[in-house]
């Protein structure tokens, strides 16, 4: 989440008089996160999240984003949920950009990451996989392994070795090894690709809310595992926790088995995972516009976790029996 637009408190009232949600008490910006404009919007009958969806969210997608919510809401997985204007429709227009309204949700996002915090992760986002696995409309994930390259391309050599000497010839050998040792045929459906602390509210020790769906795709199960390592099983100081790992992948396992084919493609996933957002926050490093009220993300903490990766020769290195 982030600010990239600024909308008048005029646009905000006559946005919000299209749905049943009461009168605007306050709409105020969310700096976190990097993709879209958010607002934490108040009325006098409750709070909500408005969104506005920016350039790289490719408007065609957001049936499928919104639609993703709504089915998992209503099978009890703690996500917003859409809210419908009075025409019926969640998706409408705010400033030239397509904009939703979604349900809020308490709770806070943990700041320090505790193996408790793994285990709900991994609890909860089993449950999400099956429960979207008769979500019906698909959509190929547009970050994965056949679009590395071009991102890579997109941020330039020159730009690439300024953050770091040598950079950009690591990540294109990286890129190379992984083209050719993709794994594919693996259980599949919706994922939420994307599930790092601060998309995910606790309260009194447990999971109250999973959020941001707009990087959800249908791709491999074990991938989404591979993000969250990456996301949620590594230290300040760059050093792998395995007790974190085994506490996510325990209670993961409890709700949705492995298969075999899924354990031996866990190293390489996450090795892919920490080089997908290597590359995505190495773009917006470099391209971040000037003013936005987004801070971008250090890139090169991804560069040590993809070291870690191409060290694992099995997912019991990761914790797994």
């Amino acid at each position: 989440m982030a600010v990239y637009t600024d909308v008048s408190d005029e646009d905000v009232s006559k946005f919000v008089a299209a749905y049943d949600i009461g009168d605007v008490l306050s709409c105020k910006g969310i700096a976190e996160g990097v993709e879209n404009t958010n607002f934490m919007l108040t009325t006098d009958l409750g709070a909500y999240i408005l969104t506005l969806y920016e350039k790289r969210v490719d408007p065609a997608d957001l049936p499928f984003f919104l639609g993703l919510m709504e089915h998992l809401a209503k099978r009890g997985i703690p996500c917003p949920t859409p809210v419908h204007a009075s025409d019926g429709e969640a998706l409408r227009s705010l400033c030239d950009r397509p904009a939703a309204i979604v349900t809020f949700l308490p709770g806070l996002w943990p700041k320090r990451i505790t193996s408790d915090h793994c285990r709900e992760v991994g609890e909860h986002l089993a449950r999400m996989h099956m429960s979207g696995s008769d979500f019906d409309i698909p959509r190929p994930n547009s970050l994965s392994v056949d679009s590395w390259r071009p991102l890579l391309e997109s941020s330039g050599r020159i730009e690439t070795d300024g953050v770091s000497a040598g950079l950009y010839d690591v990540l294109s050998d990286e890129l190379m090894y992984l083209e050719s040792h993709w794994p594919a045929g693996l259980p599949s459906g919706a994922i939420h690709a994307d599930l790092f602390p601060d998309n995910v509210f606790f309260r009194d020790g447990h999971l109250s809310g999973m959020i941001d769906f707009y990087f959800a795709c249908s791709d491999a199960f074990a991938y989404d595992i591979g993000i969250c390592l990456n996301a949620w099983c590594f230290e300040p100081d760059g050093s792998f926790n395995i007790t974190k790992a085994r506490r996510m992948l325990a209670t993961y396992r409890i709700e949705r088995g492995f298969t075999q084919e899924e354990l031996d493609a866990l190293p390489i996933l996450a090795r892919g995972a920490a080089l997908r957002f290597l590359l995505t926050r190495l773009y917006d490093w470099l391209n971040t516009p000037e003013g936005a009220y987004v801070v971008p993300k250090d890139p090169m903490e991804y560069v040590r976790k993809l070291r870690f990766h191409q060290s694992v020769k099995s997912a019991g290195e990761y914790g797994l029996d």
